[in-house]
């Protein structure tokens, strides 16, 4: 076990490869069973490499930016230099005061550190890293976000402004930031086009009263949460409404293979949730199966996974349907592309109390808009607006949805 390899994991079958974003541990340095070695950034999800075993990193094989495949060795830990360093580390010296300076003047920074400096203008020299060694890219985040101290006061000679004829203009490169974009942000790119390309997409709306909802989520907050240990959001009501509409046009639950139409009688609706390295839509298998509860407990997992980077990659796999919900960024009416090959998402905006007419009276009501995309190449407009109407339906009256599950 002399020589260990640092490989990538096993991938699944929609990812193929992946692109080394960071090594945390540098050539020379001595690791740990289970350490952390390095970051890969998949189409899907970032995943960690560790250490098998005790060592020293003797080689790196594949640096950060890299694409490889699965199983492609990424470097190499040497087992038996554990006790040589632990029983033979050389001595060393104290260091003097100027060559200390020096050596804390600019600190060892990885790759996407650097990077993460240019693109937020952080000074690398003014970074102290947490672990004392290398500047990480949640090192310079955390420096960006800190506030700058105001600048002392300089005294300068008096320069003469330059002629009308002669302006004076910025350098074009102080005022740009070439950052090379990460592999989940090209997917994301590469799947927006390709389904802009391939469908017939086409979006229709309406309007649905909240109130219904709004009404029995504040009856049942409390009671809900202590049962279940978890918020009555509005998820579950929009998942179980879509269900409801699907199985009575089963076509937007299907996609369209070569010159067939692959009809689906199950249900994985995927829940489109923002990130900071772009939009994951995670799946609620089966969910025609699941209670309001056990849809509203998987969609807070999913979230703190996303949050903590740890959401597995088969969590985002498949789907039959999307439901998006720009209205928690302040969103008020969207056309929502396509989850290709899926084809229909339904998006979901923000609710404002507006002036509508009910029963022949002007009321205040807290209403918002829906927008269905959908796949005009196998779906028609009437198929598109009547699921849309059924989706307004359930939603305006959710006892419907609790009755029925």
């Amino acid at each position: 076990m002399a020589q260990i390899e640092v490989k990538v994991p096993e991938l699944s079958e929609s990812v193929v490869e992946a692109t080394v974003g960071e090594w945390l541990v540098e050539v020379g340095e001595p690791v740990e069973a289970g350490q952390i070695l390095v970051v890969l950034e998949t189409d899907k999800v970032a995943l960690e490499v560790v250490s098998e075993a005790d060592g020293v990193l003797k080689e790196i094989r594949a640096e950060a930016g890299e694409d490889v495949g699965a199983h492609a060795v990424l470097g190499i830990v040497d087992g038996e230099a554990v006790a040589q360093t632990a029983e033979h580390a050389p001595a060393v010296a104290e260091p003097t005061p100027q060559s200390a300076e020096a050596a804390s003047r600019t600190p060892k920074a990885s790759p996407v550190a650097e990077r993460a400096a240019v693109a937020h203008n952080v000074d690398l020299s003014s970074v102290t890293p947490r672990d004392g060694r290398r500047v990480t890219k949640q090192d310079v985040l955390d420096a960006a976000t800190q506030p700058k101290p105001a600048a002392a006061p300089r005294v300068t000679q008096p320069v003469s402004p330059p002629s009308p004829a002669t302006p004076a203009m910025p350098q074009r490169d102080a005022r740009e930031a070439r950052i090379k974009m990460t592999r989940r942000r090209r997917t994301i790119a590469r799947n927006l086009v390709n389904a802009q390309q391939t469908a017939a997409m086409l979006t229709t709306f309406n309007e649905v009263d909240m109130g219904a909802v709004m009404n029995l989520r504040k009856r049942r907050k409390d009671s809900f949460r202590e049962k279940y240990g978890v918020g009555l959001g509005l998820n579950s009501f929009f998942v179980k409404a879509v269900v409801g509409a699907l199985k009575s046009f089963p076509l937007l639950n299907a996609e369209i293979d070569g010159e067939f139409i692959v009809k689906k009688s199950y249900y994985d609706i995927g829940i489109a949730v923002g990130s900071e390295e772009g939009l994951l839509v995670p799946v609620i298998r089966d969910a025609d199966r699941l209670s309001f509860a056990e849809i509203e407990q998987q969609v807070r997992s999913y979230v703190q996974q996303i949050d903590e980077k740890t959401l597995p990659i088969d969590a985002l796999m498949g789907g039959t349907f999307t439901i998006t919900n720009g209205g928690i960024f302040g969103s008020m009416l969207s056309t929502p592309i396509l989850n290709y090959p899926q084809v229909g998402i339904l998006g979901l905006h923000g609710i404002k109390d507006r002036p509508v007419v009910v029963d022949g009276e002007i009321v205040i009501r807290p209403m918002m808009y829906m927008a269905l995309t959908y796949d005009h190449r196998i779906v028609d407009g009437r198929e598109a607006v009547q699921f849309l109407v059924t989706v307004k339906d359930l939603i305006e009256d959710p006892e419907t949805l609790l009755l029925e599950g």
